[in-house]
């Protein structure tokens, strides 16, 4: 869809799509300035807004960590097969360019469960014989491992890059998102990779600890009712067994950027964390 053209109306979604419940993806759409969204989900981003006007450069943030991540998998680590969860709405780079502008045969293979996101999962398709996706639930492991998408391109033997950026803080506590993560951690070769991004809450006291508090509570309480902020702590757990590379879990804009930092970080440069982990 072209940024010319009117973002769709509620009465305008296909039949198989919620439009009274926020969408984790098209939310995040909204927040990068795409057209695949509805009211119900710009709702969700004018509240956060509010809060944070500066959280549009949070989102942008997340995708080109991601960007970042699969640049050095592909290039630095020889990585040659992505597996990644919740891909969400295509942006103008996503890891399957990233990755095979460095290696053309490397395979790529997204999860999401969005209907919209599933749509144009299916026109990735038709972009080259290396890039897959699947309709599945990343809190279910053991069906995204064994699905036969994923069994056909990906060889379990060998390392695989396991990206799961900005998408597990949408995993509630009661789910069980640190099992989950073991399961697909389980599951990877020595010599695989974990590339995640997490909202974060530095629990000083101060003012970022409010403003991630406050994103945080107007998520939950909006019609996509999901997105937790944890502690540095909380966020470490999820690399169990895996070694950290440097810089280790540090703010988004601190892990390996373009560039020297020129300006200072928004608030919501504050709130996000990301590493990239190996499997011994």
């Amino acid at each position: 869809m072209s940024s010319t053209e009117t973002p769709p109306a509620q009465n305008d979604a296909p039949a198989h799509i919620d439009t009274t419940k926020a969408s984790i993806a098209r939310v995040y759409d909204a927040f990068l300035g795409g057209k695949d969204n509805y009211e119900v989900d710009r709702q969700v981003f004018q509240q956060v807004l509010t809060i944070a006007p500066e959280s549009p450069e949070l989102a942008r943030d997340f995708r080109t960590w991601l960007i970042r991540a699969v640049r050095f998998l592909a290039a630095g680590a020889n990585i040659d097969q992505f597996l990644d969860l919740g891909s969400g709405l295509p942006t103008a780079e996503n890891t399957h360019q990233a990755a095979q502008r460095i290696n053309p045969e490397a395979e790529v293979v997204y999860v999401d469960n969005d209907p919209i996101v599933a749509a144009h999962g299916r026109a990735l398709l038709e972009e080259n014989e290396h890039t897959h996706f699947i309709a599945a639930d990343l809190r279910e492991p053991e069906t995204v491992l064994n699905h036969p998408v994923v069994t056909r391109n990906l060889d379990f033997s060998r390392p695989i890059a396991l990206m799961q950026c900005a998408t597990i803080h949408h995993v509630d506590d009661d789910a069980d998102p640190y099992g989950i993560m073991q399961t697909y951690i389980n599951a990877l070769a020595p010599g695989s990779y974990v590339g995640l991004t997490h909202f974060y809450d530095p629990e000083d006291g101060g003012k970022y600890t409010e403003l991630a508090k406050g994103i945080e509570k107007t998520f939950r309480e909006s019609s996509m009712g999901t997105g937790r902020f944890r502690t540095r702590a909380e966020i470490m757990s999820f690399f169990d067994g895996l070694e950290l590379l440097e810089p280790g879990l540090v703010l988004l804009a601190d892990w390996y950027p373009e560039g020297p930092r020129v300006q200072p970080l928004p608030d919501s440069g504050h709130i996000a964390l990301g590493a990239v982990a190996r499997k011994p």
